[in-house]
């Protein structure tokens, strides 16, 4: 798979890594929230997942229902648009919670480990 498709997963699983590595040194949102400089860079990678989500192909999002690609995009929609109005908590569990699954989930279409 090594078309347009792949490339953009590719870009998306790195900014995954971003977001991680952002963020492993916190243990609450309250602390990662008071550091503007991880949570600035954090929203931003949220964003650009987002809009790399966008330029992939339909195709490849409709063979993949695995992935939950109009909620990922909400949260791109969220953040770019409301962003003094961000429930940190929530955003937290996401990092928590959602961002490790998201990562594997693409990392099995693209075959990668």
């Amino acid at each position: 798979m090594l078309n347009k498709d792949y490339y953009i997963l590719l870009s998306m699983i790195e900014t995954i890594d971003k977001i991680i590595r952002f963020t492993q040194n916190y243990s609450s949102a309250e602390k990662f929230y008071q550091n503007d400089r991880d949570f600035d860079a954090t929203m931003m990678n949220f964003i650009v997942i987002g809009e790399e989500l966008g330029k992939l192909s339909e195709e490849l999002k409709n063979k993949n229902t695995q992935v939950n690609w109009s909620k990922i995009n909400g949260l791109r929609n969220i953040i770019a648009h409301h962003y003094f109005g961000i429930n940190v908590d929530l955003i937290w569990q996401i990092i928590q919670n959602d961002i490790p699954n998201f990562r594997i989930e693409l990392a099995q279409i693209i075959s990668i480990p």
